[in-house]
């Protein structure tokens, strides 16, 4: 079992950029898939960014070339960095490692 806390989200403004952090209360290497999801308002949760192997990464058609995922296993801690955020990314964002959730964090993005 993997326990995930979320950090990083908050209010931007459209264009701007955030980074989100996953910390892990254990190792998450080789436990995949692992990566990011996003829930709207009235919308089924989806996936945004994941990793599904050691170099496999998969991102939303929505993020591609805005989104980035990154990891790094000394600090048992995935990322999302988010640039040129519309309004459209404003979710719930959840980190995922191998069927295990954390309990998400609110990215905001308005004028």
């Amino acid at each position: 079992q993997v326990q995930l806390v979320e950090s990083g989200g908050g209010l931007v403004q459209p264009g701007g950029s955030l980074r989100l952090s996953c910390a892990a209360s254990g190792s998450i290497s080789g436990r995949y898939p692992m990566g990011w999801h996003r829930q709207a308002p009235g919308a089924q949760r989806e996936m945004v960014a994941t990793y599904t192997g050691p170099y496999t990464k998969n991102y939303a058609d929505s993020v591609k070339g805005r989104f980035a995922i990154s990891r790094d296993y000394a600090k048992n801690t995935l990322y999302l960095q988010m640039n040129s955020l519309k309004a459209e990314d404003t979710a719930v964002y959840y980190c995922m490692v191998q069927g295990y959730w954390g309990q998400g964090t609110q990215v905001t993005v308005s004028s």
